[in-house]
């Protein structure tokens, strides 16, 4: 037999090498006795040090390279930690008198709810008085708030039609101090009709609000700050009510092209109401809604709207949000839901904006 062919009957030539390294190991100790196997072992322990050492020093590395203050999610969460000291318990200033701020645009589904009781809540939140008038037949605005608004409870509908006292139908919200709503029923489907036959229609919401205004001076409550007013999407008498009432017009305005449509024929109606209705109603705010970063469209949405009304435009975008879109189906705003969300921050922000205005 050859010396290679005993070799090959030794180790075999499936075993690993590791296996031929113990037989050696076995066969060197049975000779040198138990010193030679303290060797190895030291061999041993020593490279499972260098690679233990390799192995940090790469998990270090990784993990320097995920949290580089130069990457965008490290600059996202930087950004927001700075926006929430900023805004996070802050005081904002009270206006000079009421301020009474219609939420519309006749196209649906651009966030004129979502935007009417985020904004409110976190003007309450700051300490301010704020009422918010939901006169939206589907009774968003009353559900986001908790307040209650089935067929049965006295709402902004027997307030317009069968001329129910302001203070007869607004309730407090159950989450926030300060923030009241007078809700909006299914009846309100058919107020549209039902106004046309009464005397000075356009002007109901109008009286309707000064009378509560007086009611809470002459009962010792505290003065309004802001009122809010959502609209229903469309520009039917409803609307045109929220407009004699207001001194203020907020347009919420979804990035994107279909949003831009509409808004020219908005900005007319408005504009006939001033000329015939309410001379003192001004469009002070425009507020740019589910903002994607991500693509070129809202960007050049953002930047043409811009362009064309550089005093109305808020520099608060309000971002696309789950959070946002989650809290109501709570019976919540994103104030409470999630008040450390980037949905709330933002409504912060705008909310910041307008009372400092």
């Amino acid at each position: 037999m050859t010396s290679s062919e005993a070799a090959s009957q030794r180790i075999p030539p499936f075993m690993s090498l590791g296996s031929a390294r113990s037989d050696a190991s076995a066969g060197i100790g049975a000779r040198n006795g138990t010193a030679t196997k303290n060797q190895l072992k030291s061999v041993d322990k020593t490279n499972d040090l260098h690679v233990s050492r390799e192995t940090a020093g790469k998990a270090s590395s990784s993990l320097d390279n995920d949290f580089d203050d130069s990457s965008p999610i490290a600059s996202q969460l930087a950004s927001e930690t700075k926006r929430r000291e900023r805004l996070f318990g802050r005081k904002l200033p009270r206006p000079a008198r009421t301020r009474i701020m219609t939420v519309a645009n006749q196209k649906g589904g651009v966030g004129k709810t979502t935007t009417t009781v985020n904004i409110a809540a976190a003007l309450a939140s700051a300490g301010l008085h704020v009422l918010v008038i939901d006169i939206d037949p589907q009774g968003n605005a009353s559900t986001a708030l908790g307040v209650p608004h089935h067929a049965d409870i006295d709402s902004i509908y027997d307030v317009l039609i069968n001329d129910f006292s302001m203070a007869d139908v607004v309730a407090s919200c159950p989450d926030i101090d300060n923030l009241y709503c007078a809700p909006a029923t299914i009846h309100l489907a058919g107020a549209e009709i039902e106004l046309v036959s009464l005397v000075a229609r356009e002007q109901r919401l109008r009286r309707a609000i000064d009378e509560y205004v007086k009611h809470r001076e002459q009962a010792g409550e505290p003065r309004l700050d802001f009122i809010f007013i959502d609209c229903p999407p469309s520009l039917g008498l409803l609307t045109v009510n929220a407009f004699c009432a207001a001194n203020e017009v907020m347009i919420p305005i979804q990035c994107e092209y279909y949003a831009l449509e509409g808004l020219s024929q908005l900005l007319k109606n408005i504009e006939m109401i001033q000329k015939h209705l309410n001379s003192d109603l001004v469009v002070s705010t425009i507020l740019l809604t589910m903002y994607d970063g991500r693509t070129n469209l809202a960007a050049h949405v953002a930047a043409d709207v811009r362009q064309h009304f550089p005093n109305q435009v808020l520099q608060a975008l309000i971002p696309r949000s789950v959070r946002i879109s989650e809290a109501p189906s709570y019976q919540q705003t994103v104030m409470t839901y999630d008040p450390s969300s980037t949905g709330a921050l933002s409504y912060l922000e705008a909310a910041a904006e307008i009372a400092e205005r």
